[in-house]
């Protein structure tokens, strides 16, 4: 299965008779808010999709629903078992196809993307989200829909697209492996007005912004495009990828454009600079 879908291809399952492979659709926006202390609050989408969302979507809160809300840390992902319990309390069921998207930016779908691949469940996101959707004058309505319950399943767990603090360390240094920061170009130089508790970017790891990775519609670029921007930093070559941000959320749209690209051997860090940049331990650069 491929991990992007278009709006036309999504328009044409919705239209298409009953039949074969049920399909999940579900919006799962949320915003990160400023705050104090910060850098951000999160925020859940669900007034966003109350306001507007595409026929039959359904909505998944990422933070209250397939995040640890006991860590310390936001967006931490709580497991392969509560992570399988919570989709198929949401109605995705073992064999169901899997569409994701968002209102805002395609890193909340690719984030929900990430969780369903490290359980093993292939799924895809609507590339361009909503407002492409939108932009394409297609239909959107306000009333919510549920899905029923799934029966329990067990997930396949691939604990390889995970990175964590040990990881990162090691990767200091190492030539095979590449940390690839998702975030801007003023947060990784560490000239940006906020931070994640300390300025800069995690020693060792080059830049290649999310952002850089899409067009002006939100759609990922196409995959020459990708695998110029990648290699350009040193990402494609490398045996190992292990990508990180503010809290493993842009990271994902790397990881995104990474197996697109073809790479096999990514990793997103967890963690990310919400964990780093909060132990004066671990080593910090600001050199861009």
């Amino acid at each position: 299965m491929h991990p992007l879908i278009s709006t036309q291809a999504l328009a044409d399952r919705l239209a298409a008779a009953p039949g074969g492979r049920p399909l999940r659709l579900f919006d799962v926006t949320t915003h990160l808010r400023p705050a104090t202390p910060g850098p951000w609050a999160v925020e859940s989408g669900r007034a966003d999709y109350l306001a507007a969302h595409i026929p039959g979507a359904a909505h998944i809160d990422l933070q209250a629903a397939l995040s640890d809300t006991a860590s310390p840390l936001r967006f931490t992902q709580p497991g392969p078992a509560r992570l399988a319990a919570a989709f198929a309390a949401a109605g995705l069921g073992d064999g169901d196809d899997c569409v994701l998207y968002s209102s805002t930016n395609a890193m909340w779908a690719t984030r929900v993307w990430w969780l369903l691949q490290s359980i093993g469940v292939a799924a895809q996101v609507l590339d361009g989200g909503l407002p492409l959707w939108r932009a394409e004058g297609r239909p959107v309505v306000t009333d919510a829909s549920t899905y029923p319950p799934a029966a329990p399943w067990t997930p396949r767990p691939q604990p390889a697209r995970w990175a964590d603090k040990q990881d990162l360390l090691l990767a200091i240094g190492n030539q095979r492996v590449c940390t690839l920061n998702a975030l801007s170009e003023a947060l990784h130089a560490g000239t940006a007005p906020i931070h994640y508790g300390r300025p800069g970017h995690i020693l060792g790891s080059v830049n290649l912004p999310y952002s850089a990775l899409l067009d002006g519609h939100g759609r990922f670029l196409p995959a020459e495009q990708l695998r110029t921007a990648l290699d350009g930093v040193g990402a494609l070559g490398a045996a190992r990828v292990l990508c990180y941000c503010g809290g493993g959320i842009a990271a994902t749209v790397d990881a995104m454009a990474l197996t697109l690209a073809g790479h096999a051997n990514v990793a997103v860090y967890d963690g990310s600079l919400q964990e780093w940049a909060a132990d004066p331990a671990l080593p910090m650069d600001t050199v861009p």
